[in-house]
């Protein structure tokens, strides 16, 4: 069984969020898509959520409902903060001992992936699967297991949400997944 654990804030999720576990799932015939928010991401200690918890899990259930492939997980906000992916890890390879285990990130946590704890245990049970998101090489990473997706990179932002919702601003339609509106209103 191939599994990919996708982990982020999703403050809140959007549509490139989805369009980017959709490319890897079908790129790589993965059985399963499992989106984790982070409860307090260890390179993000200032930042605090717009959505709680509880919401953040809502908004992704509805997101990913007509997704048969996608999973949300609420695992890592069960652990104290902050968020280190190697426990996400360790708790998916006791649940699933023999599925072969990937995890979905973008070119900026790509560039930043030697900082991340316990890398040499990550490089060891995990292939990562990179969104690249530009024209720009990415750093090489000898001895990690990996698969790039190039595509187009679609605009939006939770950080542009978030902005949008604050002012009362209109978003672009295809931002939001279908039936997420509604639940985006505090």
């Amino acid at each position: 069984m191939k599994i990919c654990l996708f982990g982020g804030s999703f403050d809140p999720v959007h549509t490139g969020h989805l369009h980017i576990a959709t490319k890897a799932q079908q790129q790589l015939e993965l059985e399963r898509v499992v989106f984790l928010p982070a409860a307090r991401s260890p390179f993000k200690t200032s930042c605090s959520a717009m959505f709680s918890d509880a919401e953040r899990l809502r908004i992704l259930r509805a997101a990913t409902a007509d997704l048969p492939w996608a999973e949300v997980s609420d695992a890592d906000l069960q652990l104290p903060a902050p968020s280190w992916s190697w426990r996400l890890v360790e708790l998916w390879k006791t649940r699933h001992p023999h599925a072969e285990l990937y995890w979905l990130l973008g070119t900026d946590q790509w560039e930043q992936l030697h900082r991340w704890a316990r890398f040499d245990y990550l490089r060891e049970n995990l292939s990562f699967i990179i969104y690249h998101r530009g024209d720009t090489s990415l750093p090489p990473r000898p001895g990690v297991r990996s698969t790039v997706l190039s595509g187009e990179l679609h605009p939006a932002s939770s950080a542009a949400i978030r902005q949008a919702l604050r002012e009362g601003s209109p978003l672009p339609e295809d931002w939001i997944p279908p039936g997420v509106q509604p639940l985006l209103q505090h």
